[in-house]
Parts: structure tokens; C-alpha cells; sequence
């Protein structure tokens, strides 16, 4: 410190003691601190007042099972992804959800994929088919003549490339497991709508389990009045997540700003237009499940991060989940199911 500063200092500590001495300063100061402390004060209280409904623990285990080197990276029509099915609807029994596939949780389909590479020499097949399923419960509603929820994640991911597992913790272990997580809470305590769980296949090979689901008749179309879609739902170091959707359904946009004042994660709108009209952003409406049930004339929210240096990587893995900001996305997405419980006819 030189010298000036050191006189500068001086002067400075002598006219506070000044100013705390007299009686008139004393009480502004005094002012001054309740201030601060009631803000304090308020600023816990509004952190207190964020929902909680998610068992932390629980889902962090969740999608590290999902992500575990076991499952091979999930890849559709892989042992990893039998695997990973099998243990979904191992959950789903447990929850316990109801099964609505003749009695079963799996609904099979037959994924179909083609290959332009075919036309080059090597003797390629053009079109390859391999079976592939989606896991689907339900949760009956208190109100019988009310509109179905319909609440879909990917569990398929890359697999193994090269000799290398790509396990996709983000995506989209972690919307299984915040789909689990929501279909736990729901199922302790029971929605006025019905609500319809489906873990899809083959999303990454062009939404294929959405477009099997669609078929099946399991999505009535009149009677179902939204699509919640979780895809990478656990990782954003600016404790951002977007809510893709209200674009197309302005009526979301008033709910989910009501539920933004009990989340702790900030919710961003966008993604869910032409570039041009969406300050540049990315367009989202088909770059997941939900596309399927847009073009079908089904609203839908789309919860999810932009895309990180780990997406579609190897390192891709649940050690590298934040889990206070995954454990607010999972009960901000149980909050905004509940408000679209308690608004929806």
C-alpha cells in the first residue's frame, strides 16, 4: 500500500467513526442492516419455496445404471438395449405403473433403417430390419372423462462405435430417469388427468419408437392434450433449461412462467421456431420424440439443454452430471406436470 492510499485509509476510518457516533446516522444505519437482513431473509425464503419432489439419490442412481458400461450404450436392436428395456420395465413394475400392452409394459416394434451407402460398391444392404420396443404404463386419472397426459423419453442412445461405448448419460439417460422420477411422484399421488409413460426406441435412428407408439393406438390423438418430452435434461452449466413448444401453444407460456417462481432452474422459451424468427436459435420442433406428435396435432413441451462439448461422445457419462442442477430440473418438470394437471380440461 503506498502512501497516499495509507492517508486516503486514515481519513476515511476517522469520518466513519464520525458518522456511527452521531444519533441521526446511527439509526440510518441501523435501517441499512434490517434492510439487508430482511432481503437475506427474503432471498432463503425464496429458496426454500422452490419445489422439491425428486428423491436426489435415487435419481442419480438411476441414470447411472442407464449409463453404466452394462448397458453397451443403449443402442436400438443391441443386447445393451434389451438390456436397458428389460430394466425400465423392471421399474415400471415396481412404481408401480399399469401396463396397457395386453398386459405387458413392452411394446414391440420393427425398426427399419436405409442406407445410402448401398449404392456404393461393397454389397451393403440398402435396408436393414431389427426388432426394437418401447416401454409404455399408465397412471389413471382421478377424472375419468378427462384428457390424457402423455409423458415420453428416449432411453436408445449411440451404443458401441469402434470398439467404444458411447453410454449418453445426458442424452437421454437422464430423461428416463426424470421420467421415472415424475411417474414415482404421480403415482403416490394420483393426477386428475390420466397420464401415459412411454420410454422410446429408436429415436436416434429417426424417431421410430414415436412413430411405433403413434400407431398403436395407445395415443388416442383427439383425447390426448399434451406431450411432455425429456431429452438431455441434466447438464447446463448456466442453470438454464429450455421449454421448446409454447411457440405452437401460447396457453403453455403463462403456466410455465407461474411455475418458474417455485423452480430453481431458469426456464428459457424458444428453440420451437424458424431461426428467422427466433433470433437465430436453432429450430427444435423435430430435432426430438415430440415432432412426431406435433406433426399429429398433439401439443407438446420439450424440456432440454442446449448441446454441450459431451454430446454424442464417449464421454457422455453420469460422472459429469451436476446433480443439484439435474435434481431442479427434474422437480421443476414435476412441477410444470402439475400445473398442467391442474389447467388442462
Amino acid at each position: 500500500m503506498n502512501a497516499a492510499r495509507s492517508a486516503r485509509a486514515l481519513f476515511l476510518s476517522a469520518s466513519l467513526l464520525v458518522v456511527i457516533g452521531h444519533p441521526e446516522w446511527r439509526g440510518v444505519l441501523t435501517a441499512i442492516g434490517a434492510q439487508t437482513r430482511n432481503g437475506e431473509a427474503s432471498r432463503l425464503a425464496d429458496a426454500s419455496a422452490a419445489a422439491r419432489h425428486v428423491d436426489r439419490a435415487q435419481l442419480m442412481r438411476d441414470v447411472a445404471t442407464l449409463a453404466s458400461s452394462s448397458f453397451e450404450g443403449r443402442g436400438a436392436g443391441t443386447a445393451g438395449g434389451a438390456k436397458a428395456r428389460a430394466w425400465i420395465a423392471q421399474q415400471f413394475a415396481s412404481i408401480p405403473l399399469v401396463p396397457v400392452v395386453g398386459g405387458e409394459f413392452v411394446q414391440s416394434f420393427t425398426l427399419t433403417t436405409r442406407d445410402v451407402r448401398a449404392l456404393l460398391p461393397g454389397g451393403r444392404p440398402y435396408r436393414t430390419d431389427f426388432p426394437a420396443a418401447n416401454v409404455v404404463g399408465r397412471i389413471a386419472g382421478r377424472d375419468p372423462g378427462a384428457s390424457t397426459i402423455l409423458i415420453t423419453a428416449h432411453y436408445d442412445h449411440l451404443g458401441v462405435q469402434d470398439g467404444v461405448v458411447y453410454p449418453g448419460a445426458d442424452d437421454n439417460a437422464s430423461g428416463v430417469a426424470a421420467l421415472l422420477a415424475a411417474a414415482r411422484h404421480f403415482a403416490t399421488s394420483r393426477p386428475r388427468h390420466s397420464m401415459l409413460f412411454a420410454a422410446l426406441d429408436g429415436e436416434e435412428l429417426g424417431h421410430h419408437g414415436a412413430r411405433a407408439l403413434l400407431g398403436s393406438g395407445l395415443v388416442p390423438r383427439a383425447s390426448t392434450a399434451l406431450n411432455v418430452n425429456l431429452d438431455m435434461v441434466s447438464r447446463n452449466a448456466a442453470n438454464e433449461i429450455y421449454a421448446a413448444g409454447p411457440y405452437y401453444s401460447p396457453w403453455q407460456t403463462p403456466i410455465l412462467q407461474d411455475v418458474q417462481t417455485r423452480a430453481s432452474v431458469k426456464i428459457l422459451f424458444g428453440h420451437d421456431r424458424p431461426p428467422r424468427l427466433g433470433g437465430g436459435l436453432e429450430d427444435w420442433t423435430h430435432s426430438s420424440d415430440h415432432g412426431v406428435f406435433h406433426d399429429a396435432g398433439v401439443p407438446f413441451v420439450y424440456f432440454g439443454v442446449e448441446d454441450h462439448p459431451d454430446y454424442h461422445q464417449p464421454t457422455d457419462t453420469a460422472d459429469r452430471i451436476d446433480p443439484r442442477f439435474f435434481g431442479d430440473t427434474a422437480d421443476m418438470v414435476i412441477e410444470a406436470m402439475l400445473a398442467f394437471d391442474a389447467h388442462l380440461k
